[in-house]
């Protein structure tokens, strides 16, 4: 039982160190002089490239029931690939304009954003007398709050704090806010990305081709993207070592590894278990951003992140004791069916409820 615990801990713990270590390297590349966009396009190539054995070994093993591949299929990677694109897209632009410490705590409003997307979608069911709605709504609501905080509020440097001119704190703080939504906006976007991902791997179950299939088109949509946006010819080579170790790890390290990791992660724990450790990477990038880049941390980037953590685990608990109630209504069925000579359902296991997400 100890082992069963403590493998998927470590693991969880490699997954998020390997994020935050991916955006303190992206940001010291950008400071370097790397173009961002096409760090990413770069990254997607290999990343693909690297994944391109999957869907072969699916389709060629005999002894495996492949799904097959239709026009509608390759649609739906087409989209999932277009909107985590544009996430990184995001993402990166945010990076480049604020802090890793920024965009780490703007990945814990995913669970609010998914909440709020599972409404608009009718995948979730609302019930606004009950409290486990109720603390997902008032965990979003305290989340969001401590968004706004982050973005609006930045206060004083509680690390690294130095004197700079007046006209420099006023560009600063422009980007800053400019950054924090671009990070919003990505947060947005993953939680898009999310429910599209789990609705969609209901009809194709071939994970590893699904995902070989949404890096191949986010590669060709990056690049299309990065072809107009990126016009100067030297911006395309590769000129320093930061450059090369920001690629090379986004695409191995945190697209392929850390991919792998967390699914067998989801799979072996299950998915609200590996979601509680997202918070857990504030205090990585924290700590490596000021070690490696010399980042400044504010103090309303303490106190908005304070507050985004404890939305995000309000929400979660509130999606928890939902799940839960659920199961132990269905084990109930079960037993009173069992007792009575009533057939079981078919699948044999509970009903999922609302969206089960690799957060």
């Amino acid at each position: 039982m100890v082992n069963q615990n403590v493998v998927p801990f470590v693991g969880m713990v490699m997954v998020v160190m390997s994020q935050s270590g991916g955006m303190v390297i992206n940001k010291a590349a950008m400071s370097d002089g790397m173009n961002k966009y096409v760090m990413l396009l770069y990254a997607y190539l290999i990343s693909t490239f690297l994944l391109l054995p999957f869907p072969i070994l699916h389709y060629f093993r005999s002894d495996e029931h492949t799904t097959p591949l239709t026009f509608s299929s390759l649609w739906s990677f087409f989209l999932l690939g277009l909107i985590g694109c544009s996430g990184q897209i995001l993402s990166y632009l945010g990076i480049e304009l604020s802090s890793p410490t920024l965009a780490s705590a703007m990945l814990n409003l995913i669970p609010a954003f998914t909440f709020i997307l599972a409404l608009i979608f009718r995948m979730e069911e609302a019930c606004w007398k009950d409290s486990r709605t109720q603390a997902k709504v008032l965990g979003t609501a305290v989340s969001i709050e401590g968004a706004f905080v982050v973005i609006f509020f930045k206060g004083p440097a509680i690390l690294n704090n130095t004197h700079s001119t007046l006209s420099l704190q006023f560009s600063q703080q422009v980007n800053w806010i400019l950054g924090g939504f671009f990070c919003a906006c990505d947060s947005f976007l993953g939680a898009l990305w999310y429910i599209y991902q789990t609705s969609l791997s209901k009809k194709y179950p071939a994970l590893m081709v699904m995902t070989f299939f949404q890096s191949l088109f986010s590669t060709l949509e990056c690049g299309l993207f990065a072809v107009f946006a990126v016009r100067d010819e030297e911006a395309w080579l590769l000129k320093n070592y930061t450059g090369w170790l920001a690629m090379l790890y986004q695409a191995i390290g945190a697209n392929v590894i850390r991919f792998i990791l967390l699914t067998w992660c989801v799979r072996r724990a299950g998915p609200l278990f590996c979601s509680m450790f997202k918070p857990v990477g504030i205090i990585f990038t924290v700590f490596m951003g000021s070690i490696f880049l010399g980042d400044h941390f504010y103090l309303g980037s303490l106190i908005g992140a304070v507050l985004i953590v404890i939305g995000f685990y309000v929400v979660m608990w509130g999606k928890a004791t939902q799940e839960n109630k659920v199961e132990i209504h269905y084990l109930e069925s079960a037993s009173y069916n069992t007792n009575n000579n009533v057939p079981l359902l078919q699948s044999g296991s509970p009903p999922q409820s609302g969206i089960t997400s690799q957060f």
